[in-house]
Formats: C-alpha cells, sequence, structure tokens
C-alpha cells in the first residue's frame, strides 16, 4: 500500500500547510532584506552575528537543560554547530556589507539546490534524477547573470565580486551543513538548540575580548531589530514553520514554494533598500527561481 501524500489531507490542513510555506518564505527573505540592512549601517559583520547568536540564546536557555550531556560530547554536532552555525553567519553577514540583497537571493536560497545535489551526490551516493539536473541548468545560468556584469566591469557603483564570492561560500556552507543534517539524522529541535547554544559559546568570548564592534554607532532600533529578527525568524520560528508545511503539504510542493524566496528578497530590496534591479538581476532571479522550483518538483 503506497503512503498517503500529506497534500491530499483536508481543506484546512492545506490552509495551515500554505500558510505554514508562505511564512516561511517571507521570514527567509526578510532575512536578506534585514541582513543587508544591517549591511549597509556602521555594524560590523561580527555584531550582527553577535546579536543574532545572543538573542537565540537567551531565548533558548530555559530548554537547554533538557540538552542530553551526550550531545556535549558528541563531535558530529559540534561539527554541525561550526558548520551551520556560525561559519555561515560570518561569511554571510560579511558579504551582505559588500554586496545588495538581490545577489544574496541568488547566491543563498537559489543555489542551495545546486550545492545540494553536488554535495549529496559526493557524500551521500544520491545520484540525482534527470529532472532535477534540468532544473539545476537555469540556476547555473541565473548565477552566471550575477557573474557577468561584475567580471566584465559592466556594474554600477563599487564591484560587489568579493562580496558575492563571500556569499557563494557562505551558500556552499551551509549546502555541506543540510547533507551532513541529512547524513547524520538528528531531532531537529535537539539540533536547533544545540547548533545556537554551542556557536554562542564558543563565539561570544572571542567577539568580546578581541573582534571590532561598532554598537554604538547605529540607533537602538536598529540593534533591537537586527537582535530580534535575525534570532528569532530564520534561527527558530522558520524552522517551525518550514518542518509543519512539510508535515502538511510534503517536502516537494514546499520546496517548490520556497523557490520564491529570491524573487520577493530582489523585489523587496527595490523599495526598502533603493537597491535597483538591472536587466541582469531581474533575468538571473527569474532563472534561479525557476530552476529552484523545478528541481523542488522533482523526485
Amino acid at each position: 500500500m503506497a503512503p498517503s501524500d500529506p497534500a491530499s489531507s483536508s481543506s484546512p490542513g492545506l490552509t495551515r500547510g500554505y500558510a505554514a510555506a508562505l511564512g516561511t518564505v517571507l521570514i527567509w527573505a526578510g532575512f536578506i532584506l534585514v541582513s543587508r540592512l544591517g549591511g549597509k549601517t556602521a555594524l560590523t559583520g561580527w555584531d550582527i552575528v553577535a546579536l543574532r547568536l545572543g538573542t537565540a540564546s537567551l531565548v533558548l536557555l530555559p530548554f537547554a537543560l533538557n540538552i542530553p550531556r551526550a550531545a556535549w560530547r558528541d563531535l558530529r554536532l559540534w561539527t554541525l554547530a561550526l558548520l551551520g552555525g556560525l561559519l555561515f553567519l560570518v561569511l554571510v553577514y560579511a558579504g551582505f556589507k559588500l554586496a545588495p540583497a538581490a545577489h544574496g537571493g541568488i547566491l543563498l536560497p537559489g543555489m542551495q539546490p545546486f550545492l545540494v545535489t553536488a554535495l549529496a551526490w559526493v557524500i551521500l551516493g544520491a545520484r540525482p534524477s534527470r529532472q532535477r539536473l534540468w532544473g539545476l541548468l537555469p540556476i547555473a545560468l541565473g548565477v552566471a547573470c550575477v557573474a557577468v556584469p561584475q567580471v566584465l566591469g559592466h556594474h554600477e557603483g563599487d564591484s560587489t565580486l568579493t562580496g558575492d564570492l563571500l556569499m557563494l561560500l557562505a551558500s556552499l556552507t551551509w549546502a555541506a551543513y543540510s547533507v551532513l543534517v541529512k547524513k547524520w539524522v538528528y531531532d531537529p529541535w535537539l539540533l536547533t538548540r544545540f547548533v545556537a547554544l554551542a556557536s554562542c559559546l564558543v563565539f561570544m568570548p572571542i567577539y568580546l575580548l578581541w573582534l571590532p564592534k561598532a554598537l554604538h554607532e547605529v540607533p537602538t532600533e536598529m540593534l533591537v531589530l537586527q537582535g530580534l529578527y535575525q534570532g528569532l525568524g530564520p534561527t527558530i520560528l522558520a524552522m517551525v514553520l518550514f518542518l509543519k508545511a512539510v508535515e502538511l503539504l510534503g517536502a516537494e510542493r514546499t520546496g517548490a514554494l520556497v523557490a520564491l524566496v529570491p524573487v520577493m528578497a530582489g523585489l523587496g530590496a527595490v523599495p526598502l533598500l533603493d537597491e535597483p534591479l538591472t536587466p541582469w538581476l531581474v533575468a538571473g532571479l527569474l532563472l534561479v527561481s525557476g530552476g529552484a522550483f523545478v528541481a523542488a518538483r522533482s523526485r
């Protein structure tokens, strides 16, 4: 007997599933916009990492006592924390100091199907389907639309190539984290708590003692926005909503809806951050989102 499709459930279940998926998309698109907003201020990338990890850890601290003692001795969990909870954040916030939000939409969520497929093939031996490979082709073309103007010098203002490379490294780091999570299989709630708390334990002493800070150079409202949004939105709420969407809609439909993130982030950057959408960027956003949609629908 074939397993039931989560999307064949009742209409209220479908409504909740699509609402959860939409919430996930909005939070992830908002992460790109809020990160770029912080990157355009005097805040250093280290400041934003500290605000995110500090806020998330304060919220999750009451639940830390339920983490098994063996988890703190698990080298795999520490690897995931340092990879997906610390290195990713350091790279991504450094990238947003130098590159616009639309580039982040393409190189972060947009590149994930491409990078995850490649790493899953190498690490897990999971050979991609033909449909998924067809979906990866427009993603590669979309990334090329970002790279070509930078390489040829056909861009306005300063070059964003360094920021783009940092974001690409951040995307590669997150893809490696995602594949290892699938390989090692941990409880999502345990992983969420451990990654945030362990990353904070490693980063905060280094930040407080040695890293440059500019917290006093921005308004309090910006500090509150970065701390609350970064610490609660993508770290905790998006995870809960994403898992609920997968439960009610299935992984394929949810993945296809998440493909909207690059377009929403790129369009949102125009009125909110006053960042232009060039023809190259529009083509890149459409190609990456379309490719991610096709790749997410493949089995």
